[in-house]
């Protein structure tokens, strides 16, 4: 959609509702979402700056203690490589870093390791390293260790130039996590997301991609009319968005490494909500180039395209099932806005939400077991939940009141969503099993429509 809508009335231009929530003043609830399309401007929103900072909003109650000790540097490589490794680590919530205050001895390799002593502190395990220089690059070399047998679980050496130290953090970071959970980590992957800065006429939206901590942010397209709905192809090459330059919705998509980009969509009417099929051969779109919103399948080799649903009601925000075979979308064909999903070849949407009158914008995990969508709560919260598909439980992982745009880490352990915390939009993550939650935002200014990014081709 995709997320806040304002509607011209009598004159006036007043904030309205988000798609589905009904009723609301001005708008007329999820029916007058598509005669509305074309005035989405998101008014709220105000100057961004360039890098995002993390801040830990909850407790990390069952995470694993572990230290983190400093790598032992050379005072060219400027980036403490170890403090990275802890902070990613930590924004997990499955682990919890032991303070710098409370190390015993800082060794850089496992000779000098004491592991009685770390025994005392109750932390599982270490990891030490060094960063040496070696010509214009730099070696980072690590060793996890398990502190109560006394052995080494991993060991690396990757070399680096000094603008790649970060990077290697995160790789080294990533290392540990998988070693212990069994689990990929994320920490190497991107976030996309839109801000906007200026007022008026002089407003300008940004679609930046950058790092997963918020570092080495990078404007992919910059545009004085709104741009909404990034989604990440299945290689993580390529952006696909909606942008309203011109005065008309259109998709684009278009390739990170080049720049070059491509529009795939500008029929009348809505153009709207892409999705990426897992082949990255087509996209879902929400399309009312017949009259009334319903679900397509875009074709991107040839243009063509398979219109999937046919109901009188508002069809919307598909996201393609793992498999392929299979669209989630949001509809109000119930009497309100709830989660269906439907074959891509053909037969009957099946409802997958049932608790509570609002369910909208889903998200699928990576191995399809969990949907994560805005539930509006008892108190008329908007709040990310998470559906377990075979066991029928719905678990509410966020705490604000217009909490939006869900979107799956790729080893569907976290999600990334927009939410607001002092008057600003922020994006915010939780676990999956709402154990720990952190705030991701700008020193001023709002962001919001997150996506977060596939692992890497490799």
């Amino acid at each position: 959609m995709r997320r806040e809508a304002c509607v011209m009335q009598g004159g006036s231009r007043k904030p309205a509702c988000r798609l589905g929530v009904d009723p609301c003043r001005g708008c007329g609830g999820f029916r007058g979402y598509p005669v509305l399309w074309l005035l989405l401007v998101l008014l709220m929103w105000r100057p961004a700056m360039a890098e995002l900072t993390i801040e830990i909003s909850s407790g990390q109650q069952g995470a694993q203690p572990i230290a983190i000790v400093p790598f032992a540097q050379d005072p060219a490589a400027g980036l403490d490589v170890a403090a990275v490794v802890a902070e990613d680590l930590a924004r997990s919530g499955e682990f919890a870093p032991l303070p710098r205050g409370d190390l015993l001895a800082r060794p850089s390799e496992a000779a000098a390791v004491n592991f009685r002593d770390w025994r005392a502190l109750g932390v599982n395990n270490l990891v030490i390293g060094r960063v040496r220089r070696e010509g214009d690059r730099f070696l980072v070399q690590f060793q996890l260790l398990d502190v109560f047998r006394g052995n080494q679980i991993a060991g690396y050496s990757l070399p680096a130039r000094a603008g790649q130290l970060r990077q290697a953090a995160h790789y080294v970071a990533d290392r540990v996590y998988e070693a212990l959970t069994g689990v990929r980590g994320v920490f190497q992957t991107r976030i996309a997301y839109v801000t906007v800065s200026g007022a008026g006429a002089q407003r300008d939206y940004e679609l930046q991609v950058a790092d997963a901590d918020g570092h080495a942010p990078q404007t992919i397209v910059r545009s004085r009319e709104p741009l909404m709905s990034p989604a990440w192809s299945p290689d993580g090459r390529r952006i696909a968005y909606v942008s309203f330059e011109n005065r008309r919705a259109a998709v684009y998509v278009q390739t990170l490494a080049t720049g070059a980009r491509q529009r795939v969509a500008a029929f009348p009417g809505i153009n709207g909500a892409p999705a990426w099929s897992p082949d990255g051969r087509r996209l879902a779109l929400a399309l009312s180039r017949d009259g009334n919103p319903e679900i397509y399948v875009l074709h991107l080799a040839d243009g063509r395209l398979d219109r999937i649903t046919r109901n009188p009601a508002i069809d919307t925000e598909p996201v393609w099932n793992p498999d392929g075979r299979s669209l989630l979308f949001t509809s109000d064909r119930g009497g309100g806005p709830q989660i269906y999903e439907i074959p891509v070849a053909g037969g009957r949407a099946q409802r997958v939400s049932f608790e509570g009158g609002y369910n909208a914008s889903p998200d699928i995990s990576p191995d399809g077991r969990r949907v994560a969508m805005v539930h509006r709560t008892r108190d008329g919260a908007y709040r990310i939940a998470v559906l377990d598909r075979e066991r029928g439980i719905l678990r509410v992982v966020s705490d604000g009141r217009l909490d939006e745009s869900p979107s799956f880490a790729p080893n569907g352990r976290m999600l990334l969503y927009a939410t607001e915390a002092g008057g600003r939009g922020v994006l915010a993550a939780a676990a999956v099993d709402g154990r720990v939650a952190q705030r991701l935002r700008f020193q001023s200014g709002d962001v919001r429509e997150p996506a977060w990014s596939p692992f890497a081709a490799q």
